[in-house]
Protein backbone atom coordinates (compact mmCIF):
# COMPACT_ATOMS: atom_id res chain seq x y z
CA UNK A 1 0.00 0.00 0.00
CA UNK A 2 2.93 2.37 0.67
CA UNK A 3 3.98 2.42 -3.01
CA UNK A 4 0.39 3.14 -4.05
CA UNK A 5 0.30 6.11 -1.66
CA UNK A 6 3.49 7.56 -3.18
CA UNK A 7 2.04 7.13 -6.68
CA UNK A 8 -1.24 8.81 -5.72
CA UNK A 9 0.59 11.68 -4.00
CA UNK A 10 2.38 12.41 -7.30
CA UNK A 11 -0.90 12.40 -9.19
CA UNK A 12 -2.64 14.56 -6.58
CA UNK A 13 0.19 17.10 -6.65
CA UNK A 14 -0.23 17.49 -10.41
CA UNK A 15 -3.51 19.33 -9.69
CA UNK A 16 -5.07 18.13 -12.92
CA UNK A 17 -8.70 19.23 -12.74
CA UNK A 18 -9.62 16.35 -15.04
CA UNK A 19 -9.10 13.74 -12.35
CA UNK A 20 -12.12 12.82 -10.26
CA UNK A 21 -12.16 10.76 -7.08
CA UNK A 22 -14.68 8.49 -5.43
CA UNK A 23 -13.81 8.27 -1.76
CA UNK A 24 -14.94 6.19 1.18
CA UNK A 25 -14.63 7.76 4.60
CA UNK A 26 -15.27 5.95 7.87
CA UNK A 27 -15.80 6.92 11.49
CA UNK A 28 -13.63 3.99 12.62
CA UNK A 29 -12.91 0.41 11.56
CA UNK A 30 -16.25 -1.17 10.59
CA UNK A 31 -17.93 2.09 11.60
CA UNK A 32 -20.21 4.48 9.76
CA UNK A 33 -19.33 4.86 6.06
CA UNK A 34 -19.66 7.81 3.70
CA UNK A 35 -19.15 7.64 -0.07
CA UNK A 36 -18.63 10.78 -2.12
CA UNK A 37 -17.17 12.15 -5.35
CA UNK A 38 -14.87 15.17 -5.83
CA UNK A 39 -12.27 16.67 -8.16
CA UNK A 40 -10.02 17.69 -5.21
CA UNK A 41 -9.59 14.80 -2.81
CA UNK A 42 -7.25 16.50 -0.35
CA UNK A 43 -9.44 19.60 0.00
CA UNK A 44 -12.65 17.60 0.30
CA UNK A 45 -11.35 15.22 2.95
CA UNK A 46 -9.90 18.15 4.89
CA UNK A 47 -13.34 19.80 4.87
CA UNK A 48 -14.82 16.62 6.35
CA UNK A 49 -12.01 16.24 8.90
CA UNK A 50 -12.39 19.82 10.13
CA UNK A 51 -16.21 19.65 10.14
CA UNK A 52 -16.33 22.69 7.87
CA UNK A 53 -19.61 21.58 6.32
CA UNK A 54 -22.80 20.63 8.12
CA UNK A 55 -24.27 17.24 7.35
CA UNK A 56 -23.75 13.52 7.58
CA UNK A 57 -19.98 13.36 8.11
CA UNK A 58 -20.05 16.01 10.82
CA UNK A 59 -23.05 14.44 12.56
CA UNK A 60 -21.55 10.93 12.63
CA UNK A 61 -17.84 11.79 12.99
CA UNK A 62 -16.86 10.32 9.63
CA UNK A 63 -13.37 11.72 9.07
CA UNK A 64 -11.07 8.82 8.14
CA UNK A 65 -10.23 8.33 4.42
CA UNK A 66 -10.05 4.56 4.04
CA UNK A 67 -10.42 4.05 0.28
CA UNK A 68 -10.53 5.98 -2.98
CA UNK A 69 -10.55 5.48 -6.73
CA UNK A 70 -9.54 7.84 -9.56
CA UNK A 71 -11.37 8.53 -12.82
CA UNK A 72 -10.69 10.62 -15.92
CA UNK A 73 -14.34 11.46 -16.54
CA UNK A 74 -16.82 12.92 -14.06
CA UNK A 75 -19.61 10.71 -15.43
CA UNK A 76 -17.61 7.58 -14.65
CA UNK A 77 -16.90 8.81 -11.12
CA UNK A 78 -20.56 9.62 -10.45
CA UNK A 79 -21.67 6.25 -11.84
CA UNK A 80 -19.18 4.44 -9.59
CA UNK A 81 -20.27 6.48 -6.55
CA UNK A 82 -23.90 5.56 -7.18
CA UNK A 83 -22.99 1.91 -7.69
CA UNK A 84 -21.01 1.75 -4.44
CA UNK A 85 -23.84 3.44 -2.55
CA UNK A 86 -26.18 0.66 -3.71
CA UNK A 87 -23.79 -2.10 -2.60
CA UNK A 88 -24.44 -4.16 0.49
CA UNK A 89 -22.42 -3.09 3.51
CA UNK A 90 -20.38 -6.32 3.59
CA UNK A 91 -19.31 -5.73 -0.03
CA UNK A 92 -18.12 -2.22 0.86
CA UNK A 93 -16.15 -3.58 3.81
CA UNK A 94 -14.55 -6.23 1.58
CA UNK A 95 -13.55 -3.56 -0.95
CA UNK A 96 -11.92 -1.45 1.76
CA UNK A 97 -10.13 -4.40 3.34
CA UNK A 98 -8.80 -5.65 -0.03
CA UNK A 99 -6.77 -2.47 -0.19
CA UNK A 100 -6.53 -1.25 3.40
CA UNK A 101 -6.86 -4.17 5.80
CA UNK A 102 -6.31 -2.11 8.95
CA UNK A 103 -8.55 0.76 7.81
CA UNK A 104 -5.62 3.17 8.14
CA UNK A 105 -6.41 6.82 7.51
CA UNK A 106 -4.87 7.48 4.07
CA UNK A 107 -5.29 11.25 4.18
CA UNK A 108 -2.16 12.19 6.20
CA UNK A 109 0.12 10.39 3.74
CA UNK A 110 -1.61 11.92 0.72
CA UNK A 111 -1.64 15.45 2.14
CA UNK A 112 2.12 15.57 2.91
Amino acid sequence: MQSKIAYYRIILSASDSHIYYVSVLASRRHGTLYIGVTNDLIRRVQEHRECMLPGFTKRYGVHRLVYFEMFGEIGEAIAREKKLKRWRRDWKIALIEENNLEWDDLWPRLAQ
